[in-house]
């Protein structure tokens, strides 16, 4: 009868199995916790506000030049009882550029009609911001997205970007896209109607 010693592993290539199942078990588990984390994250941000949902509140610090008598600062709650446009533009979008005589022409022919049109500059220097204003002859009230709040809030993607919102503080539309004189006008004689 022949006797087989029996074989034990060294120490060190236990070690290294040990260090190699610890080390996937920490791996697994942080890719666990990061995955919760970021669901978590998104939705405290939550979705782009789309038609039928409530706006999302905000704070505008209004550029001097531009207040149109509506003060320092606007408050979205604030209007409430009228219609209100927002529109996420910046100096250097050339599209925004192209839309700018139709917004101008809608925030005059809506001026006594309870409609409020708000610019809201997006990642843009303050006086290139002045200045596209003043070349385009912009009457309406303008203001600074400072720390992008409320870009994040509405979740925009690029400019330009304009949501309509309703007199009880519901979006009615979303245009992911320069806007057309005739296209506000319509949105807007259906909701003042």
């Amino acid at each position: 009868m022949t006797v087989t010693p029996e074989v034990k592993p060294d120490a060190p290539a236990r070690l290294r199995l040990l260090l190699t199942v610890a080390g996937v078990a920490i791996l697994v588990v942080a890719l666990v916790a990061l995955g919760l984390m970021a669901m978590r994250l998104a939705g405290q941000q939550g979705a782009r506000p789309t038609a039928g949902m409530p706006a999302p509140d905000f704070d505008l610090p209004m550029y001097a030049n531009y207040e149109n008598g509506l003060g320092q600062q606007i408050k979205l709650s604030d209007l409430r009882g009228k219609v209100v446009i927002i529109n996420f533009w910046a100096s250097w979008c050339v599209p925004c550029k192209d839309e700018a005589p139709a917004l101008e022409a809608i925030a005059q022919k809506y001026a006594d009609r309870d409609v409020v049109m708000l610019g809201i500059n997006y990642l843009d220097m303050e006086r290139d911001a002045l200045a596209f204003l003043a070349t385009y002859g912009v009457s309406y009230g303008n203001g600074v997205d400072l720390q992008q709040r409320i870009s994040k809030a509405y979740r925009i993607t690029g400019v330009p970007e304009t949501f309509i919102i309703d007199q009880q503080g519901v979006v009615r539309e979303v245009f992911i896209q320069p806007i057309t004189e005739p296209q506000l006008s319509a949105t807007l004689d259906n909701l003042l109607n």
